[in-house]
């Protein structure tokens, strides 16, 4: 009997959830989102959807090409900024450039998008510096302008839609992009529970492997290379001269099977932003939901072999 109790009350909560899930709010037009790292890919598509929605869009560009392009291609309500999340000064003007937009309406979305990848590959490959260099960005550029925003973000009762990845709930290869996602995933979620009581939403956005300037091929052959001609020759021996073709074209094999619908990842952050109650994660792409994610439940030692399987053998590793 109780397992009929069970079943009905499953049935019921999907049902309900269904329904709550696909509760949007009434109105955009009064609504102010502040987007980051919008030159390209999956924030410069936002910004797009969110224009053509009605939202005010606030866009951030690292460069002015990406400014100049954007605007290009909305409509003039969408107004665009230059924005360097790991300088103090670029966004402490950034901050005060959207509190005069906003006025007393306040932020009602942070959407934290910019960020980098390179270099990654064996963590012995790495220096602290390589780490700095992405953390720079995808850890404490994400922590400083939330932290910027979050009075404008009160103000409004807001929602913070932080990128993270696959990457920051399973770590599939060396270097600082696997640990900064995994640090975005920790403050995203210490800052939701902190800004429950002001009626702050914080959503999680966690795409698998998608087409973008991050998953350039090119790029990662090249940052790979770099790294592996820095090696000292006792460590390059230690890997044997064959082990980087190997990885290397197994590297350049996953890039070119990435998903090229970065729309999969748009309405993630959409959702979030116009939903009555967002999620407060997303999983983005079908790799993110039937691989990645999945894979972060099984016990490590399976994850550990199916990867050592996959990737190539050090020549002197132990057998």
């Amino acid at each position: 009997m109780w397992c009929c109790y069970v079943l009905l009350f499953s049935v019921l909560w999907i049902i309900v959830w269904f329904f709550r899930d696909r509760q949007t709010l009434s109105s955009f037009k009064d609504k102010y989102v502040f987007i980051t790292g919008c030159d390209t890919g999956f924030g410069n598509m936002l910004a797009k959807r969110l224009d053509k929605k009605g939202f005010q869009v606030l866009a951030s560009c690292l460069t002015q090409k990406g400014v100049d392009n954007l605007q290009r291609a909305s409509s003039p309500n969408l107004r665009t900024t230059l924005l360097d999340v790991t300088n103090s000064e670029s966004i402490r003007k950034a901050v005060e450039w959207v509190r005069a937009e906003v006025g007393e309406k306040g932020l009602f979305g942070l959407v934290n998008n910019a960020g980098v990848a390179y270099p990654v590959g064996p963590t012995e490959w790495m220096n602290v510096e390589d780490y700095r260099k992405v953390m720079a960005v995808n850890t404490f550029g994400v922590i400083e302008v939330t932290l910027a925003f979050l009075s404008l973000l009160k103000q409004a009762r807001g929602r913070v839609v932080n990128t993270s990845s696959t990457c920051g709930r399973l770590s599939t290869f060396g270097g600082g992009y696997c640990l900064s996602k995994y640090t975005v995933e920790a403050f995203s979620d210490s800052l939701r529970r902190d800004m429950y009581h002001f009626g702050v939403k914080v959503s999680i956005i966690e795409p698998g492997s998608f087409k973008t300037a991050l998953t350039n091929p090119e790029s990662v052959e090249a940052s790979l290379q770099q790294l592996w001609d820095q090696l000292s020759p006792k460590t390059r021996q230690s890997y044997g001269e064959d082990f980087f073709p190997k990885y290397l074209k197994i590297m350049k094999f996953v890039l070119n099977t990435c998903d090229p619908d970065l729309s999969k990842v748009t309405t993630c952050m959409e959702h979030a932003l116009q939903a009555k109650y967002p999620r407060s994660r997303y999983s983005a792409g079908w790799d993110a939901k039937f691989v990645w994610l999945p894979a972060t439940y099984l016990p490590a030692f399976m994850v550990d072999i199916v990867l050592a399987t996959i990737l190539p053998k050090p020549a002197h590793g132990v057998r």
